[in-house]
């Protein structure tokens, strides 16, 4: 990866061995490694058996996690935050393990509407949940810094799944507790 950032960086007019410049190659790669290391996890690692049984019914959600990804089309950064719920169906899961399972997906080249999904989906198997609810908004620099420049701009996605799709009061409890402001 090394070799390709030193060729990209040439092929830009750049001096690759200007002071400046003379290890970017070095740390653009680790950099990168770092930013797709989602691509070396595993679900069954990330989990570890932190399932816990519960007679709780009620929905559980997990609000702000912040993700960092990058866009499979540009290859520039996307951040923003995301909201997760469930409702347990004899199984809870650590709370850690929801944000890392997000860290997984988004630390994987994407497109918003596909991480949002599979976040969902692995929550839903993982948990074997009656209902699973995610919401991620995020700034996408593919638009703010290149292309129609729209600083301000929010994408918003979303995906229901079980009860969160079925029942309008449960989806609408989730939109609201994500929605409130404490």
């Amino acid at each position: 990866m090394e070799t390709h950032f030193k060729k990209i960086i040439e092929a830009i007019g750049e001096d690759v061995n200007r002071e400046g410049l003379k290890d970017t190659p070095k740390r653009a790669a680790k950099s990168f490694e770092f930013l797709t290391h989602g691509y070396h996890q595993s679900v069954k690692e990330i989990v570890n058996n932190a399932l816990f049984t519960t007679d709780n019914d009620e929905m559980i959600i997990v609000k702000n996690i912040e993700l960092y990804s990058l866009c499979e089309h540009h290859l520039l950064p996307f951040i923003g935050k995301c909201h997760v719920a469930y409702i347990p169906q004899g199984k809870i899961i650590g709370l850690s393990k929801i944000a890392r399972l997000v860290d997984m997906f988004a630390r994987r080249l994407q497109v918003q509407e596909k991480l949002n999904k599979q976040i969902a989906e692995v929550v839903m198997e993982v948990t074997g949940a009656s209902g699973v609810g995610v919401i991620i908004e995020a700034n996408h620099l593919c638009m703010m810094m290149r292309g129609v420049e729209k600083q301000n701009s929010l994408m918003t996605t979303s995906v229901m799944l079980g009860g969160f799709r079925k029942d309008t009061r449960t989806r609408a409890e989730f939109l609201s507790l994500v929605n409130k402001n404490t």
